[in-house]
């Protein structure tokens, strides 16, 4: 197997003394895991940071083997790390992304509504301009995933194009929230929604 392309970084886990395995998405293959050779090196470290765009060279022998993994840098959301809002926010879409979706089965709308969302917390001055963007994108992961939400449902704020107001923003966050976690979500739902529940708090402080 080898496989080269774009991909957005989702979650790295640590791998003996100097590796790590790395999850990232593609438009075209899905969500492709591979071991990065020192990854924890202060070189290859900060190109591994979740919401990093970049391009992936995976080798394998065998289709069940984990491949190997080279990144070169194409974008980087470091510094929105520095920004309590903005790193929140970057480390629940990617948690969700890396929870949620199988391996390897392409969802190329989601790679575009992933990386638009990212690139709309990066450039948003305040949280209201990325907060909507992050509900409309759980909503789509519950339409790719065959759990969409009835149209009536829906809270103004997703159903229609209008730029809503904190509480209708609050309103679609709460039931995106409650979908995920009841359908997707269930496994891992402990673990994985903390993420979540700290970034909607830190919201929710935030426009108090």
């Amino acid at each position: 197997m080898h496989l080269r392309a774009e991909a957005l970084i989702l979650a790295i886990r640590h791998h003996g003394e100097h590796g790590a395995i790395v999850r990232a998405l593609t438009a075209e293959h899905g969500l492709q895991p591979g071991y990065v050779r020192g990854g924890r090196s202060s070189r290859i470290r900060p190109i591994l940071q979740p919401a990093n765009r970049v391009i992936g060279e995976w080798r394998a022998r065998t289709d069940d083997q984990l491949a190997s993994l080279g990144v070169e840098l194409v974008t980087s959301r470091a510094p929105l790390y520095a920004e309590p809002l903005p790193a929140l926010a970057l480390e629940w879409v990617t948690t969700l992304t890396a929870a949620a979706l199988p391996e390897a089965n392409p969802y190329p709308r989601l790679y575009v509504a992933l990386d638009a969302t990212i690139e709309a917390i990066a450039a948003a001055p305040a949280a209201r301009g990325w907060a909507l963007a992050l509900a409309r994108y759980e909503l789509l992961v519950l339409a790719e995933l065959g759990y969409g939400l009835e149209r009536e449902a829906l809270p103004p704020a997703l159903a229609s194009g209008v730029a809503p107001e904190w509480p209708e923003i609050l309103e679609a966050l709460a039931i995106t929230g409650k979908a995920l976690a009841a359908q997707i979500l269930v496994e891992r739902r402990a673990v994985t929604l903390d993420a979540r529940a700290r970034l909607v708090d830190r919201l929710k402080r935030a426009v108090a």
